[in-house]
């Protein structure tokens, strides 16, 4: 099978990278099984193991598929019909209720439920790349891990939760100076910022976590970031919003919708690391997460339409309860 992945962002990637990572690994596993993967990516990406074409997002997408792709894979709506076989995977929460394409799937279970569907991939990533847990490195701090200039990601709540627990935070993905989304110095010396980081540097500082802090204030569609803690034996303490109970079971860390709450937690804290590595390994691996796309191709392939009717996003919450 020839499957087209398309994309409006440049691969590879480096440092946060959600849905470039998702489909790098993607892409990697089919040709390992023996399928042939082009993408259809911004110019000046590039690609070891699969054909690179340059993206022309304002052309139309019929001429943009090589005529020998059996399957077009789109990480975006593409907002017309193609008359080639093609699937959608839908990455965000919509900020209007517009009618998504009827071959269109989701995330996670709460992902699709929230759009009316029942089709859903989990996220799943090539663990391989990220190399060995060391159980035995001293784990120190905990850490926050997503776009703290985001306000759902709540990485106030999140360094507010640090603090009553007495603990150490490293916060990736943020500086402690933000002008982007309001006004925000974080003045404790407790809370350490890494800005955007990656490679080496994220996998050193998740490996030397006690658990991940990440009290978002939205439907999460999937989360990256607790499936990456979980994989180097960081239990999460999390709000219950979207695909988080989905994602961490009671083994694994704890959900509530409110600070002391989850202050008690980390306090608490006595998960087994072993545990919650052995979990991400388990489900959330790049092999499971191609098994998924290639029974969706396969569908597609057959004649079938995915949603019997258009998908669309049921409830526009976009700041949910936190107690703080």
């Amino acid at each position: 099978m020839h499957v087209l992945l398309i994309n409006n962002s440049s691969i590879p990637v480096y440092a946060y990278g959600g849905t470039e990572r998702v489909i790098w690994d993607l892409g990697r596993e089919l040709v390992r099984r023996g399928h042939r993967v082009s993408y259809l990516v911004p110019e000046g990406s590039h690609c070891d193991f699969a054909n690179v074409l340059p993206i022309r997002p304002d052309d139309p997408w019929e001429p943009q598929i090589p005529q020998d792709v059996d399957i077009a894979h789109f990480q975006f709506n593409p907002r017309s019909e193609l008359s080639r076989p093609y699937l959608v995977t839908e990455h965000g929460n919509a900020r209007k209720p517009r009618p998504l394409p009827r071959n269109t799937v989701f995330l996670s279970r709460d992902h699709a439920a929230r759009y009316g569907s029942q089709e859903y991939v989990y996220n799943g990533l090539d663990w391989d790349s990220y190399g060995p847990v060391d159980f035995d490195c001293p784990r120190t701090h905990y850490h926050f891990l997503g776009k703290a200039a985001w306000g759902v990601k709540n990485v106030r709540g999140a360094i507010r939760v640090a603090l009553r627990a007495g603990v150490e935070l490293d916060v990736l993905g943020g500086e402690r100076l933000n002008f982007k989304r309001g006004f925000r110095y974080t003045f404790s010396r407790r809370i350490h910022f890494h800005g955007m980081v990656g490679g080496a540097q994220k996998t050193g500082l998740l490996n030397a976590s006690r658990g991940l802090i990440f009290p978002v204030r939205w439907h999460e569609p999937f989360g990256l970031a607790v499936i990456e803690s979980l994989y180097f034996g960081c239990p999460v303490f999390a709000t219950p919003y979207g695909a988080l109970p989905e994602l961490v079971p009671e083994g694994c860390g704890v959900l509530a919708d409110n600070a002391t709450a989850l202050v008690e937690a980390v306090r608490a804290s006595a998960f087994d690391a072993r545990a919650c590595h052995a979990h991400a390994l388990e489900h959330f691996g790049v092999q499971r997460m191609a098994d998924g796309y290639l029974r969706m191709y396969e569908r597609v392939l057959a004649g079938e339409t995915l949603n019997a009717q258009p998908p669309v996003i049921q409830g526009l919450a976009r700041e949910l309860a936190w107690k703080s």
